[in-house]
């Protein structure tokens, strides 16, 4: 990690997904595309739907594998979870302005395109960014630096314009 850039591979998890998601495993990638590509195909262009349903054996799922998946999900709640605290009780403008943006451009999409085509997009999108971004790391830190300075200038603007004359003492003494 030379001179502040770090590992494409280890940020991605240094495992079989990181290995996957910058093509170094060519075959399990490869398979993962051709797997995503088959069933949007299967779903959006051939028109196969889930009504009616194929017949399919009973399944279980053991108490351990549901406390695993739990496990799991439980960092990601509570994460979630601080974030909404943070803007209901600490009153964080910022973080609930990031927040609603990301809401509205997430429903902004998704009013373009079906849930499928949309998760079809990202498994594309997941395959192909990572290893632009690795091979034009420089240059592309270079750019995403400049526009992070000129989104610092205009928020520090409406920081100083705006936010700061909310009457937010005035909101909080009536919690």
């Amino acid at each position: 990690m030379e001179g502040g850039s770090f590992s494409l591979h280890q940020s991605l998890g240094g495992g079989l997904v990181a290995d996957m998601l910058l093509w170094r495993k060519l075959r399990a990638s490869v398979m993962l595309l051709i797997g995503a590509t088959f069933v949007w195909f299967l779903f959006e262009i051939a028109g196969y739907n889930f009504l009616p349903p194929p017949p399919i054996p009973d399944l279980e799922t053991s108490e351990e594998s549901v406390a695993k998946i739990i496990e799991a999900l439980r960092i990601h709640i509570n994460h979630g979870m601080s974030v909404a605290h943070e803007i209901a009780v600490g009153g964080n403008v910022l973080l609930f302005i990031q927040v609603a943006f990301c809401s509205w451009l997430v429903s902004y999409i998704g009013s373009f395109v079906d849930f499928l085509t949309l998760m079809y997009i990202g498994v594309l999108l997941s395959l192909s960014l990572p290893p632009l971004y690795e091979k034009y790391q420089d240059l592309i830190e270079g750019h995403l630096t400049k526009g992070h300075q000129i989104i610092q200038e205009q928020y520090r603007k409406i920081d100083e314009n705006i936010l700061r004359k909310l009457p937010l003492d005035k909101l909080k003494k009536f919690q």
